[in-house]
């Protein structure tokens, strides 16, 4: 009933920028929290950065100075600016949402099928 759907993945080179957008449709009453996970192939899924419906946003320490997260409620659509890209930075990322849904009024957890973000020579 809910879906999130992340693009902008792609192949870029270290240093280089990328902006993901993650956009949520389907039966959604309101949207709180807002976030970017990634996974490495090997590697634990990991937060890097969240953003809540006031507005307010946390980072993880290996991205902070270099990527930016944002959000139009509007649109329902969540969007991750990485600038300065390192190869470290290459992962799957994924696209997380707690959305209100209504009859319920209860607060439920989505995530996205995620998009591959490279970065290579």
């Amino acid at each position: 009933q809910v879906q999130l759907v992340e693009s902008g993945g792609g192949l870029v080179q270290p240093g280089g920028s990328l902006r993901l957008s993650c956009a949520a449709s389907g039966s959604i009453f309101s949207i709180n929290v807002m976030a970017w996970y990634r996974q490495a192939p090997g590697k634990q899924r990991e937060l890097v950065a969240r953003i809540m419906k006031d507005g307010s946003t946390s980072y993880a320490d290996f991205v902070k100075g270099r990527f930016t997260i944002s959000r139009d409620s509007a649109k329902n659509t969540v969007y991750l600016q990485m600038n300065s890209l390192k190869p470290e930075d290459t992962a799957v990322f994924l696209c997380y949402a707690t959305v209100v849904r209504l009859p319920t009024g209860f607060e439920y957890q989505y995530w996205g099928q995620g998009t591959q973000v490279t970065v290579s020579s």
